[in-house]
């Protein structure tokens, strides 16, 4: 019997009726108004919009057409049963670190460094968390582990076996899944929060030995009535990572 608060979906679904929507987003607009929401409204999303972004999502490319993910939709008490099992392992003190797994490097460069440090010191300072207020911003950091309050948590996994080019392709398809959403006026927070703690997530979405955890998406409607949401990470200026080559010729 499927269990309607935890679904995995690895193929395109069949068809089925389409939720009433409005004029839909075009695909700039989709692209400037996405943003990591870290603060969402506890509305529900209706299962039909949440299928209909998913079976859209599945025209994502991938090398050779792989479609390397696979992907546990979770909300509800299911949804609870991971953030119960992760915050468990924090408190038994089994927190782990990123490069613990390899998702990142243990020490970054002075570049990449700055940019973290500051969309993070940036999030901090708009909700008023000084920097030696450790307390604080652990009680943040915490809060990966709720999906920000959103309604819906989804997990994206990939097969252990697979390599650097798959891994590619499975970023290509979160960012479609999270444009898609926007199509619907819904948003989202991809998450690395919960990689660290993925032996825990995967054995209580169920998902079978082999898999591997790619990334962790809250999705919601936005609570614009907080000030974490006013936070828009600032991008580098186009000349200082774009070459172009050849143009002279023209």
């Amino acid at each position: 019997m499927t269990d309607p608060a935890l679904s995995a979906v690895s193929a395109p679904l069949q068809s089925r009726p389409r939720p009433k929507r409005k004029t839909l987003m075009n695909v700039t607009d989709a692209i400037k108004s996405r943003k990591s929401v870290r603060a969402f409204r506890p509305d529900p999303v209706p299962k039909a919009v949440i299928e209909e972004i998913l079976e859209v999502s599945m025209r994502a490319p991938s090398g050779t057409n792989t479609q390397p993910w696979h992907v546990y939709v979770c909300t509800g008490a299911r949804k609870q049963a991971v953030t119960d099992a992760v915050l468990d392992q924090i408190r038994a003190g089994n927190a782990a670190k990123y490069h613990d797994v390899g998702y990142y490097p243990e020490r970054w460069s002075d570049l990449h460094n700055s940019r973290r440090r500051n969309v993070g010191w940036g999030l901090y300072s708009l909700l008023g968390i000084e920097r030696e207020d450790k307390e604080r911003r652990t009680s943040q950091a915490l809060r990966n582990f709720s999906f920000f309050d959103a309604p819906v948590g989804i997990f994206v996994t990939i097969e252990d076996y697979l390599a650097k080019g798959n891994w590619t392709d499975v970023g290509l398809y979160l960012q479609t899944l999270m444009l898609a959403a926007r199509d619907h006026d819904l948003h989202t927070c991809p998450q690395a929060a919960w990689v660290p703690y993925q032996d825990a997530v995967l054995k209580t979405i169920g998902a079978p030995e082999g898999q591997s955890l790619v990334a962790g998406i809250a999705l919601g409607y936005e609570d614009t009535t907080k000030i974490e949401n006013s936070l828009v990470s600032e991008r580098e200026k186009l000349e200082n990572v774009v070459q172009y080559l050849g143009f002279e010729a023209e």
